[in-house]
């Protein structure tokens, strides 16, 4: 099929009830996948897993986390290309020709994402920007589901669990590290579920400050080549200036934060 070159890798921990959604989108676009079961522990989940097509490859593990689940998945991957979906995400359709085609293009990419589109207690449309390596040092505007080649992947190493709510940033910023950059393409690609009354987004906010200092020393060498990365993409001194201070310290409070995105994402009834 098209893209039988394509391993996508979903964690599971008992998400078993939006499951076989999450395995559909990525099969239904003749994607391979493994699914990791993070040790889950409810019936509905054991019996979702049972279900699952045989083409699946299922890995089984204790219960060791997100992240640990993704590295498993991702450790076992063949293909040229790879993806990591949520378990209680989709595919949007189309999205991994969408995806692939610049890949396909330029060899010298590491990966490619697109529009993320909400359902579930909310609905609308997340366009992030195109892909720039100084922005993507003060604020993450990537997201999880970017198709990347295998080798991104093996460089990095996968997730980092030291950085919990922000480990997609942390890969995106360690690929960057490792000399690859990505290509935002105009399409819908994920549809990202958001769960009446959640609280992630407060969750993440509280955690953001001490993340992004963790990011800084971690990567304190690529935070060194801001200035070079800034004329890479274009971004001029005041920009930077602006960029970095209003996203790096995110002053705006979290609690109004919240309260602008629930006002612009959040269903009316």
């Amino acid at each position: 099929m098209a893209n039988d070159d394509v391993t996508a890798v979903i964690a599971c921990f008992n998400y078993g009830r939006y499951l076989r959604e999450a395995a559909d989108s990525v099969l239904g676009q003749g994607g391979r996948l493994i699914v990791v079961d993070d040790g889950s522990t409810d019936a509905e989940t054991h019996a979702a897993l049972a279900a699952l097509p045989a083409d699946v490859e299922i890995v089984r593990q204790e219960n060791r986390g997100v992240c640990d689940a993704r590295n498993a998945g991702l450790a076992l991957v063949t293909t040229p290309y790879a993806i990591v979906v949520d378990a209680d995400d989709r595919l949007a359709p189309g999205a991994l020709a969408a995806m692939r085609a610049p890949l396909d293009a330029d060899p010298g990419l590491g990966f490619a994402y697109g529009t993320m589109r909400f359902f579930g207690a909310w609905e609308g449309e997340l366009r992030f920007p195109d892909y720039d390596p100084y922005r993507l040092l003060y604020r993450h505007t990537i997201g999880l589901s970017a198709l990347m080649r295998r080798e991104v992947a093996e460089d990095t190493g996968g997730f980092d669990p030291a950085f919990e709510t922000y480990e997609d940033w942390e890969l995106w910023l360690n690929a960057l590290a490792h000399g690859w950059r990505g290509r935002r393409v105009d399409a819908v690609t994920l549809d990202y579920r958001r769960h009446p009354a959640t609280s992630k987004l407060g969750e993440d906010r509280r955690l953001y400050r001490r993340h992004y200092a963790a990011l800084r020393r971690k990567h304190a060498a690529l935070y060194a080549r801001a200035g070079e990365l800034a004329r890479e993409g274009g971004v001029g001194p005041l920009q930077r200036t602006v960029y970095r201070w209003f996203w790096g310290a995110r002053p705006v409070p979290a609690r109004l934060e919240g309260f602008l995105h629930r006002r612009l994402f959040a269903r009316s009834g």
